[in-house]
């Protein structure tokens, strides 16, 4: 199922965007196997994001063990990879050597600084990829430090979605050129790139440096949260002058009354207006008053309030995987819809299934059982 039936992928295990990246092309439809460490029960992270996949855990540092991986490579589309730059090369599974034995491979590479640069072999999270490309600091309330946001920006939005792209993007190419590549995908770099339309603002003097006050950084009342009798929270995004129409009628007040909506100087005073208006109902009161309009008003859930939102519901936006509930395949194709099948998976789960595949005996795999390489 799905539009990426038939895609082999193999996938390196790591942690964070490289997961991330290996569930979005599983949820798709390709058969990603995951290549786990043969100790992974005892030192490595635990498997999030690992549905869809098929395991294999491989010792990667003895040469029997690269062996496998290298068949694995060879009748595979595309590998990706998290490693520090060089890490895969001493391995024995970089670039050249897996192009060698695959030319038409697309080998990606999911870094935080990239493959080259000052930066490049230098350890580093979420964060610091995004205080480096400048997307960290228009972040929170301006006065108070740059919060961390998640690490939604960094490893999964500038990071996976970025590599799961030009992974598709190289495929592509490959069709025509019957030549594989390497692509090159940095959280930095990704990070930097969805903040190209504040560049553009801020060159068209449309947004200023200061945090806390822009049209979408919390500086404008009518984009912001406002707590509820309840301790709830209300989410504001009414931009447009008849969204912002519609948000005023909804708290009845008088736009004759108050500032004009886009006069900066006045918002501090339009903000402890809707402060005190929204502290007068709770926030399912609140969703009533909004339920139906275009006022951009919402109610802000929680990760356990959101699978039973009504519209999460109805559109099937969230499913269980073993006992866990989390998001629904996205974005949906119409002819050829993404699907989930079975549980989470386990590490080296598919170790026989995969050795099978590739043309193992059944001595042979209980030869590299036995002897560790494998497990």
């Amino acid at each position: 199922m799905g539009p990426l039936a038939g895609l082999t992928v193999v996938e390196l295990a790591g942690i964070g965007p490289g997961p991330f990246a290996g569930m979005l092309l599983a949820d798709m439809g390709a058969d990603v196997i995951q290549v786990d460490r043969t100790a992974a029960a005892s030192t490595w992270i635990p498997g999030f994001m690992a549905r869809g996949r098929r395991s294999i855990a491989v010792d990667l540092k003895n040469p029997d063990g690269l062996d496998v991986v290298m068949k694995l490579v060879q009748g595979a589309d595309v590998l990706i990879e998290g490693f520090r730059p060089g890490v895969a090369e001493r391995l024995g599974v970089g670039p050249e050597e897996c192009l060698a034995r695959n030319p038409k491979l697309v080998y990606g590479r999911m870094t935080g600084w990239g493959q080259e640069g000052p930066l490049a072999q230098t350890a580093g999270h979420d964060i610091d990829y995004l205080a480096i490309s400048g997307a960290l600091w228009p972040i929170g309330s301006g006065d108070r430090p740059p919060p961390p946001p998640l690490n939604l920006v960094g490893d999964f939005g500038g990071g996976a979605m970025f590599l799961v792209v030009g992974v598709l993007a190289a495929l592509h190419e490959t069709r025509a050129s019957g030549i594989g590549q390497v692509v090159d995908a940095a959280m930095v770099d990704g990070s930097s790139m969805l903040t190209t339309m504040f560049h553009e603002m801020r060159a068209s003097g449309l947004w200023v440096d200061e945090r806390d006050s822009n049209l979408l950084d919390g500086g404008a009342p009518f984009y912001a949260t406002y707590e509820t009798a309840d301790g709830g929270y209300m989410a504001v995004g009414a931009l447009e002058p008849q969204f912002y129409a519609e948000l005023l009628e909804g708290l009845q007040l008088s736009e004759v009354e108050l500032p004009s909506q886009m006069d900066r100087s006045g918002w501090p005073s339009l903000r402890e207006r809707f402060t005190s208006v929204f502290a007068t109902k709770t926030r399912a009161e609140w969703s009533d008053v909004f339920r139906g309009t275009d006022a951009c008003v919402s109610p802000v859930l929680s990760w356990s309030e959101a699978p039973k939102h009504e519209h999460s519901i109805a559109r099937g936006a969230f499913v269980e995987v073993g006992a866990t509930v989390m998001p629904a395949p996205a974005p949906r194709f119409s002819r050829t819809p993404s699907a989930l099948d079975g549980d989470r998976v386990e590490t080296g789960a598919h170790t026989d299934e995969v050795l099978a595949e590739i043309g193992h005996s059944p001595s042979e795999i209980a030869g590299l059982r036995a002897s560790g390489i494998v497990a």
